[in-house]
């Protein structure tokens, strides 16, 4: 994957999501992370996903999580 043509923005926020794992998209903490989601998930380096968050709740919640990690990242 080539990881260099990333903004500066796009790296901040795949850094972030491969440091906490999966996150909840309404609780990230930086609105201009939500709009670099989109452009990762378009180049396939995050995944975005619904799942229920309780057994008794009857909606899905949208989580977000990259599917590339560190280790993989330095070796290339």
């Amino acid at each position: 994957m080539n990881l260099e043509n990333l903004t500066r923005m796009e790296k901040e926020t795949l850094d972030f999501l491969e440091e906490v794992g999966e996150i909840q998209t309404r609780n990230i903490r930086d609105k201009r992370m939500v709009g670099a989601i989109a452009t990762l998930k378009n180049k396939g380096l995050v995944e975005i996903y619904r799942r229920y968050t309780s057994r008794f709740r009857r909606k899905k919640k949208k989580f977000v999580r990259a599917k590339i990690k560190q280790d993989d990242r330095e070796g290339d």
